[in-house]
C-alpha cells in the first residue's frame, strides 16, 4: 500500500499549530497584567487624578497587578468608571503582552449651582460633583435650582457656553420661581431679564446689540435693569 506522504505531513503540521497555538493561549491568559496606564482623552485640566482611577479599579478587582488576564473583567471596569459623576466615558483594555489601560473622557462643566449643595451643570445637561483637585471658571447658577430639573437652566448655561460673546460676558444666570431667566454680566452692574427662554436668540442678538451700543456711548454703568422678554425690543431703566 502505497503511503500519502503529504497527507501525514499536512496532519502533523496541524498537530504543531494547533498544540503551539494552545501553548500560547495557555501562557498569554495566564500573564499578570500591569500596573494600569491611565490616558485622559480631550480635558486637560483633571478634576479626578490618576490616582482616584487606579484606587476605581482596584477597589472592584482587587490587585489588579496580581490578578491574570483571563480573570479580569474588564466590562465590570468600565462600568465601574462609567458610573463615577466626574466620568463622561471609560475604556479599559489589555493588550497582548498584558499592558493595562483605562482611556477616560471627563465630563465637562459649563454651570455651577451655588447653593447649600454646590454642583456643576455638564456640557450634557447632568450633574457633575465639585472638585477638590480643579475649580473651573463658569458662570454660577442662583435662585431656584432643583437637581432634578436642570433642562431650563441648561439651556441657557449651553448657550453662554457655546457663544463667545457671553461666556466672556456673563457670570451668573438666576432662575426665578417662575423660571424665568435674569443674567448678570461681567462689570456691569445692571440685570438683564430674559423671562422666558422663547426666542432665545433673537433675545440675545438684542443683548449683543444694546451692548455693543451703550459700550460706544460709555453708557453701560447707567442702567440698573434691561429688560429683553419681549422679542422685539430692549426696555432699559436708569439707575
Amino acid at each position: 500500500m502505497k503511503i500519502n506522504w503529504n497527507y501525514i505531513k499536512m496532519v502533523i503540521l496541524l498537530i504543531v499549530v494547533v498544540s503551539l497555538y494552545a501553548f500560547t493561549s495557555v501562557r498569554n491568559n495566564a500573564r499578570k497584567v500591569s500596573t494600569p496606564k491611565i490616558e485622559f482623552i480631550g480635558e486637560k485640566n483633571l478634576f479626578i487624578t490618576q490616582q482616584a482611577v487606579s484606587k476605581l479599579l482596584i477597589q472592584n478587582q482587587g490587585r489588579v497587578t496580581s490578578v491574570r488576564k483571563e480573570a479580569l473583567d474588564l466590562n465590570v471596569l468600565e462600568a465601574t468608571l462609567n458610573s463615577n459623576p466626574m466620568i463622561e466615558s471609560a475604556e479599559v483594555f489589555v493588550s497582548v503582552n498584558g499592558e493595562f489601560s483605562a482611556r477616560v473622557k471627563q465630563k465637562k462643566p459649563i454651570a455651577r449651582v451655588s447653593n447649600a449643595g454646590s454642583y456643576y451643570i455638564d456640557s450634557k445637561g447632568g450633574y457633575m460633583p465639585l472638585s477638590k483637585n480643579y475649580t473651573e471658571r463658569v458662570p454660577l447658577v442662583t435662585g431656584q435650582i432643583n437637581k432634578k430639573d436642570l433642562d431650563n437652566v441648561f439651556v441657557i448655561a449651553n448657550k453662554i457656553y457655546n457663544d463667545e460673546f457671553l461666556r466672556t460676558n456673563v457670570v451668573e444666570i438666576h432662575q426665578n420661581a417662575d423660571k424665568s431667566i435674569d443674567l448678570r454680566m461681567r462689570q456691569c452692574s445692571f440685570k438683564v431679564q430674559l423671562g422666558n427662554l422663547k426666542h432665545l436668540d433673537k433675545k440675545i442678538n438684542n443683548l449683543k446689540a444694546f451692548y455693543q451700543k451703550a459700550t460706544k456711548d460709555r453708557t453701560l454703568d447707567k442702567y440698573g435693569k434691561v429688560n429683553l422678554q419681549f422679542e422685539n425690543q430692549v426696555v432699559c431703566t436708569k439707575v
